[in-house]
């Protein structure tokens, strides 16, 4: 009788842990970013490659914008890592923007050859504030830009989205 009430006491406490476990899931996010990677206004989208809320990921997004006639389209690329727990993460990344530019109004400084389009490597080193399970978002931090012809270092960027 003491064996049959051991056993059950023990398959019981055991549902229960099963009943309080979370499933955790990949982060996915959605955002609008100024500056950063994608160089001036850009929708993005960014997920992580596992079921977890940090890790390796990547991101993907368009930008546009016009002004005075001078216009630049971008799409930025880029893997990154999250690094922390809970909501709050350092961000570290390397990608590319693919950059078509149009400048009426003086030199275009990201590309000396001339070429109105090419492709420029892109870091980032930013703070991330997600939520864990759905929620606003929001990532702030520098981002240097750099091709053959320029390094910019100081380059930043900020975003608020949405993580689901």
């Amino acid at each position: 009788m003491k064996k049959i009430l051991l056993v059950t006491s023990i398959l019981s406490c055991l549902s229960c842990l099963k009943l309080n476990a979370q499933e955790i899931k990949r982060a996915q996010n959605v955002f609008i970013e100024l500056g950063g990677q994608g160089l001036t206004f850009t929708a993005n989208y960014d997920s992580r490659f596992g079921n977890r809320r940090d890790g390796l990921g990547g991101r993907a997004g368009i930008g546009y914008f016009a002004v005075d006639g001078d216009k630049i389209t971008t799409i930025p690329l880029s893997l990154n890592y999250l690094l922390g727990k809970g909501n709050k993460f350092f961000e570290i990344g390397l990608g590319a923007t693919i950059a078509t530019i149009n400048i009426q109004s003086g030199d275009d400084f990201l590309f000396k050859d001339g070429s109105s389009n090419g492709v420029l490597g892109t870091m980032s080193f930013a703070y991330r504030v997600q939520p864990i399970d759905s929620g606003f978002s929001f990532r702030a931090g520098i981002t240097p830009i750099f091709n053959k012809d320029n390094f910019i270092p100081y380059f930043g960027g900020i975003s608020l989205g949405y993580t689901f």
